[in-house]
């Protein structure tokens, strides 16, 4: 019985008590001294941290000693040219250059145990560098965050064809850093929670969100939901996924 109502759960977290969870993300860390305030944010926020920045080692180990989740927040090309900085993953790179750019990102940082993008609305459309990508996952044992900088992207379905545990990005918190604009996202990251069950939220550290998440992540537990870090979405993940291979036709 105790198996049952476990099993419910984790399928369909959203009709299970106050099983909703949410992960928050604050990505593009690194570069400016301003972002060492992200460690005054509750520990089960995720920290994504950019490779060969000069506060990016120091903030992963601050972070790691004192409990927060730490992931890699890997450079790759953008379709409007930006540039991207060191660690950065091109479409014209060979599968050595790839492979061996993701094995230095992750010396550069350490501890992390998943990766997300940094831009990469150009390259997450593409299957071969995705597919070295991945495979460097793999190897790494860490689970992947598919950015979402575009609706084309094959990232997600490269890393479950490798068997990587990987989430998408369903909310960006702060586009807008206005009070309004914040509390708008806000408000949709609750409402996506209750009606999902599950939710990955990505944030930068702007003073203004970092502020804003300060203020108003108890309304979080006031509206029955878990802030958790990221890995722990996981499982949920690949039983939904595993469900739904169950349900497929064979033939």
């Amino acid at each position: 019985m105790r198996f049952l109502i476990f099993y419910f759960a984790l399928i369909f977290p959203a009709s299970y008590g106050n099983a909703a969870q949410v992960a928050i993300i604050i990505d593009d860390i690194g570069y400016r001294q301003s972002d060492e305030a992200v460690l005054t944010l509750p520990d089960n926020i995720t920290l994504s941290v950019l490779p060969h920045t000069p506060l990016g080692s120091s903030v992963a180990h601050i972070a790691h000693e004192r409990g927060y989740e730490v992931m890699l927040h890997l450079p790759m090309q953008a379709l409007n040219g930006k540039k991207l900085g060191p660690g950065g993953i091109t479409n014209d790179m060979s599968e050595t250059d790839v492979k061996q750019t993701i094995n230095q990102a992750f010396e550069s940082i350490p501890f992390a145990k998943g990766a997300n993008n940094h831009m990469g609305s150009l390259l997450t459309q593409l299957d071969e560098p995705m597919q070295w990508v991945m495979e460097s996952l793999k190897q790494k044992q860490v689970y992947f965050v598919d950015s979402m900088t575009t609706r084309y992207t094959k990232a997600g379905s490269t890393a479950d064809k490798l068997g990587i545990p990987q989430l998408k990005r369903q909310v960006f918190l702060d586009n807008d850093v206005s009070q309004a604009g914040l509390n708008l996202q806000f408000e949709r990251l609750i409402a996506l929670a209750h009606r999902q069950g599950q939710v990955v939220a990505i944030a930068h550290p702007y003073p203004e969100t970092i502020e804003y998440l300060k203020l108003n992540l108890p309304r979080l537990q006031q509206a029955g939901i878990s802030l958790v870090k990221t890995s722990e979405l996981l499982p949920y993940r690949i039983a939904v996924s595993k469900k739904q291979e169950k349900t497929l036709p064979s033939g």
